[in-house]
This record gives C-alpha cells, structure tokens and sequence, in this order.
C-alpha cells in the first residue's frame, strides 16, 4: 500500500517501550481525564452497577479490538477512544430519554457511520483542508492542554514543579525517555505521598448486559443525530487531521466504517459511540512515541490491549485511573503533547499562503466556541476555511501531498 513513510525496519525489544509507554499515557489520559463523563451520564440515567460495568466494559473492549485490528492492518497508530462530547452530551440527553430508547439511538447512529465510511465521501472532505489549516486546527485543539501542564503549579507546586523539571532535564540529557521518566517519576512521588489509594480496590471481572433497543422519533432527533453530528465533527475530524499531521495517510474511509460496526456491535451492551481519537491520539503519533514513524504503530496495538485490560475488569480498572489525581494527568498529558504542539505550530506558520488562515484556524479552535451543541473543532475549522477562502480568493483544493496519496484514499 502506497505511502509518505519509509519503509518499516525490523523491530526489537528496544523498540517496544516508547511506544508501549505512549500507549499506557493515551489509556491512563483517556480514563483518568475524560471517563468521569460516562460515570455521570449513568447516574442521569439511573443505572444499577451492572449496567454501568456493562457500558464500561462495552466501551473499553470496542476501543481497544478496533485499535489493534486498525493499527495492525495499516501498521500505523491508530489509536480509537470513546466520544468524550458524546458522553458530555449525553449527561443531559439521559435525563430525558429511557436507557432502551438511548440504545437505539446509539444504533441508529453508528449504522450512519458505517454508511459514512463505506460511501467514502468523508475522506474526499479531509483532504480537501490545506495542511496549514490543519495543522492550526489540532494547535489549537492541544492549546488548552499544553497549558494544563502548567496550569496546576498554582494548587500543586511540588507536584508539578517535579514534573516539569524532571521532563526539562530528561530532555537535555536523553530526550527519548523523557515522558517515560516523567511518568515513573510522577507515580512514585504519589506512592511516597500516600495520594494513591489502591487500598479498598478488589480485582472483579466485568459481565456484559444485553438492553433490548427501542426505536421511537424522538429518540432519532433527539439523541442519534446530535450524536452522529458531535461525534463527527468532534472526533472523526480532528482524530482524522491528526494522523495526517504526523505523516500517516491511511484513509478515513475504513476507519469510520470499522469504528462504526464496533459501535454498532457493542450498542446494545451500553456502549454510546467510540471512534478515532484526537488529543490522546496525538499522544501516540509524534516522536516522542518513537522516532521511527514506521514502528508507532506499536503504541496503538499496545493502547488496544490496554483498554482491553481495563474492559475485562470494568469498573474496577477504571477506578484506578481515575484514582490518580488531576494535576497529575493533566500535567502528564500537557508535557506529553508538547512536542505535537510543536511540531503543529511550525506546520502551521510554514507555508505563507496559508500562514494567516492558519493562525486565525489556531485562534479560534483554542477557543473552544461551542454553538449549536457543536463543539469548537468544527468552528475552529469552519472559521479557519473561511478565512483562506477570502484570503487567497478560492476554495481549498487537493494539496500534492494529498494527489499523491490518492491510490490510498481509494481502498
């Protein structure tokens, strides 16, 4: 299959930890920053533990069979997560509509992904944005976290202190372990801190729980397609953008259509929608995942069994992600994305067609407008395109880079 990359060098042991590692930092992200969401949409929704452990295990399972069967089919870190702005959506949409009812909404919605993916009109759309614009776009989206890295100083000096001047050291002296340090680093200052109570926690292996689905109208509107809009436009978008930031150009196509079987599969058992990942995607394709791009791919098989790991357990794995304390993995995810947001911000400037639609894609992506239940991604790029189409005089059309890669976006 055609490629930008070089083409893949034997790997040995010594090429599994780095991205192993990023791997382990995208799950312990993803469950320790964002899996609060759906704890709380269950309660809105009023259900018992089984049926939490269920959407937990239906969930975590979903994610992580359909990151390694991606990553190992296209051999590029394709890293899959659940829709955090979903499960956001979802805190208030539960409210209001029964479990069963919610279920066939989730149905209904990843059939719509599956048609999306098998239509390929999706990867036709992505590349048609200018890179500059997109590398502006996922800038902006990492702003945010990349301030968090610095951001808890005010309430956990020690903490974060430690962590940035061990990441800063670890970066002059030996650069490739720098977040691997920090991590190990970071965990045994809080196990000599007692800030990590594992104590009260009991290994329990997780048992999915079949909901029969109820299809109504209201459910349709109400649920599935802001769901199929939120998800799209907050996830599949900039997860999609992502991968191509980093070199990898595997089409769009299959991966909407494999993340949205997986969905559909694990709908009935609680799962609302997972997809490609964005910022803890990021975390897994740059360098600091390995410095050969042709071997990251590793780190999306090991994010996979990660969340499998998590999946088998349900509720009980989750928990001690979420046991660490935020600054912790706020900390850990901004030191761990600065490279990503280097490297963006570069692309972004690079080319001087494009360097004022890009700043100005970059401004408002950082912003987070969140209009019409839509988030800011969507209107971070919608603002950025409209700018270069005024700037420059015309719509966006196909980059080489993009006519170059036309044989992969056609499987």
């Amino acid at each position: 299959m055609p490629s930008c990359l070089p083409p893949p060098s034997p790997i040995g042991l010594k090429d599994l930890a780095h991205p192993v590692v990023a791997g382990l930092i995208s799950v312990i992200v993803n469950y320790g920053g964002t899996f609060i969401l759906v704890f709380q949409a269950a309660r809105v929704a009023g259900l018992s533990p089984e049926f939490t452990a269920s959407w937990v295990w239906s969930v975590s399972i979903g994610v992580g069979l359909t990151g390694i069967l991606l990553s190992w089919r296209y051999r590029e870190p394709i890293i899959t997560a659940w829709s955090t702005p979903a499960a956001a959506f979802l805190v208030t949409a539960l409210a209001t509509t029964s479990y069963a009812e919610a279920v066939g909404a989730y149905i209904l919605s990843a059939l719509a992904f599956v048609l999306l993916g098998l239509s390929g009109c999706f990867e036709k759309v992505i590349r048609l944005i200018p890179p500059g614009i997109a590398a502006g776009l996922l800038a902006g989206i990492l702003l945010q976290f990349g301030i968090g890295a610095f951001g808890g100083a005010s309430v956990d000096p020690a903490l974060v202190g430690l962590l940035v001047v061990a990441y800063v050291a670890l970066k002059r002296f030996t650069a490739r372990y720098a977040v691997v340090g920090i991590l190990m680093l970071g965990f045994a200052f809080l196990l000599t801190q007692d800030r990590v109570d594992l104590s009260g926690l009991q290994l329990q292996l997780a048992a999915p729980v079949f909901t029969m689905p109820v299809f109504t109208l209201n459910a349709l509107l109400s649920v599935a397609l802001p769901l199929f809009l939120i998800t799209l436009t907050g996830q599949y978008m900039p997860g999609i953008l992502v991968l191509r930031n980093d070199g990898f150009t595997t089409s769009a196509n299959p991966i909407v259509t494999v993340t949205g079987l997986g969905s559909l599969i694990m709908a009935p058992f609680g799962s609302h929608a997972f997809n490609i990942a964005a910022i803890t995607a990021a975390i897994a394709t740059g360098r600091e995942a390995h410095e050969d791009p042709s071997k990251r791919w590793i780190a999306g098989i090991a994010a996979g069994v990660f969340y499998v790991l998590v999946g088998v357990f349900g509720v009980t794995l989750a928990a001690v992600f979420m046991a660490f304390p935020a600054t912790f993995i706020t900390t850990l995810a901004g030191l761990a994305l600065l490279g990503t947001i280097g490297s963006s911000l570069a692309s972004a400037m690079a080319e001087p067609a494009s360097r004022e639609a890009a700043l100005i894609t970059f401004l408002a992506s950082a912003a987070n407008i969140t209009l019409l239940g839509i988030g800011g991604a969507f209107w971070g790029l919608v603002i950025g395109l409209v700018a270069y189409a005024m700037l420059n005089g015309q719509l966006p059309r196909r980059s080489p880079a993009a006519l170059a890669t036309r044989e992969v976006a056609a499987e």
